[in-house]
């Protein structure tokens, strides 16, 4: 970025942070403005994108963070649509993924949803918990009504309804799959609302859980989807329409002030005015840049907790290894006190991916309470993946090409209070005024949810 010899560069709106949360929110305000909207992006990171990125593997294109985003999400898909990228949306190879429990693959039951059973045949059949634990998860239908607080934790509301073992093998990897985190401390309403929902609803999960399916319309395509040729498409998309000129990386913003018409940012490259400011960073990084102005709303965003998390890519040549389960992947449960979080086999994912000569297989690695990567060099990570992948799949060739990303602070965690928190927050930044708060460590951690929360930005900022 070109010093400005401490001239004041002035832009409508400034959004700090070149991630997915940043880039939309440009989008949508954009779209809502039309050339009204000057917008300025900027990032200390000299590569946009944030945690999308995507890497050239074995000639092909590995999506090292999020792959796959929620297809039926309402503000995300206008935003695909805008940038006329419907035609890359592509679904998922068929075939069901896996949960290593009592020493072998089991399959994820037909019907399990957010980790609890929809039906208890299928539960039995998959072999995933014991006959024992399968006959405690039908007492759900049986068992009075539970009290439970008004922030109750994952744990509290389905421990008591389902008992551990469907806790343990179940709620635990799949929701540690995509939160990396600790049932027992996250917020139900905060992060599976709609856990907390059917919980009020009825006095029995299992029931209301059979009662909705059977009323649901059947869901046409896909629930995940992603873009063929990796999620880095649509980075390049998002900044190509914004305009390369207004996205700006290797900017680092040493200090931030409020004005009377506004805030003023500092650069090593000069300042910059802006009426509207959006921080669209982690928590802890709008914490920093607050706490001068506003030490007590720096205080509560650094109370969002995050965890680490890394994930290991190997490629394979394909007539090294053994015949791959049919399917794309599997969890592990904490309780099975594995290396390995999960892992799925990319080529066999993702028909972009697909290949006869080389098999991907990304493991991840790290979750709440399993920090034992953050020691270790690629190598030794790399090491012990190998020796999960050997002992689970029987797969003792070397890989012929590796690729370690490592993400530490990268997922927030909605712990119980979290909502109280956001309420407290909220109350704050309208106090101070012209500035807005977006991003992962707010009201959903995914790309579907990230996107409702910039859409939400750019109309408050729209309105005025």
């Amino acid at each position: 970025m070109a010093r400005w010899d401490n001239e004041v560069v002035s832009t409508s709106t400034l959004i700090i942070g070149a991630g997915f949360s940043g880039l939309a929110t440009a989008h949508f305000l954009m779209r809502r403005l039309g050339p009204e909207a000057h917008v300025t992006v900027l990032d200390s990171s000299p590569r946009v994108g944030g945690k999308i990125n995507t890497v050239r593997l074995a000639g092909l294109p590995v999506d090292t963070g999020p792959d796959a985003f929620l297809s039926r999400a309402a503000e995300l898909r206008e935003l695909i649509d805008e940038l006329g990228l419907n035609s890359d949306v592509i679904e998922p190879q068929p075939g069901g993924a896996y949960i290593w429990s009592r020493g072998k693959l089991r399959p994820i039951p037909d019907g399990a949803s957010f980790g609890l059973p929809g039906r208890l045949g299928p539960l039995l059949r998959s072999r995933l918990l014991s006959p024992a634990g399968v006959a405690r998860a039908g007492m759900d239908i049986v068992l009075p009504t539970s009290h439970r607080s008004q922030d109750p934790s994952v744990a509290d509301l389905v421990r008591p309804r389902f008992g551990s073992e469907v806790y343990d093998r179940l709620v635990e990897p799949l929701l540690g799959g995509v939160h990396a985190g600790d049932p027992a401390r996250l917020s139900a309403k905060s992060t599976v609302p709609e856990i907390k929902a059917m919980a009020e609803a009825h006095r029995s999960l299992y029931l209301t859980m059979r009662s909705r399916r059977a009323q649901a319309p059947k869901p046409a395509g896909a629930p995940l989807v992603s873009i063929a040729g990796g999620m880095g498409v649509l980075v390049d998309a998002l900044v190509k329409e914004i305009s390369p000129q207004a996205v700006l990386a290797g900017t680092e913003v040493s200090g931030v002030e409020r004005t009377g018409a506004g805030w003023c940012i500092s650069t090593a490259g000069g300042r910059i005015s802006a009426e509207e400011l959006v921080l669209a960073v982690p928590a802890y990084a709008a914490a920093d840049l607050l706490e001068p102005l506003a030490p007590e709303l720096s205080s509560e965003l650094r109370g969002i907790p995050y965890v680490d998390v890394a994930n290991a890519t190997l490629a394979f040549r394909a007539h090294d290894l053994p015949e791959l389960p049919p399917g794309t992947g599997f969890l592990v449960p904490p309780v099975e006190d594995r290396f390995i979080v999960g892992c799925t086999w990319l080529t066999n994912k993702w028909p972009h991916l697909v290949n006869d000569d080389v098999v991907l297989i990304k493991s991840m690695v790290g979750r709440a309470g399993d920090r034992r990567w953050l020691t270790m060099s690629d190598e030794q990570l790399i090491e012990a993946v190998r020796a999960d992948l050997s002992g689970m799949l029987g797969i003792d060739a070397q890989p012929f090409e590796t690729f370690v990303q490592r993400w530490p602070k990268a997922i927030p965690q909605y712990v119980i209070g979290h909502a109280d928190r956001l309420e407290t927050i909220d109350r704050q930044v309208a106090d101070i005024g012209r500035l807005h708060l977006t991003g992962a460590a707010y009201r959903g951690s995914g790309l579907a949810g990230c996107a409702t929360q910039a859409a939400a930005v750019a109309d408050r900022i729209t309105r005025g």
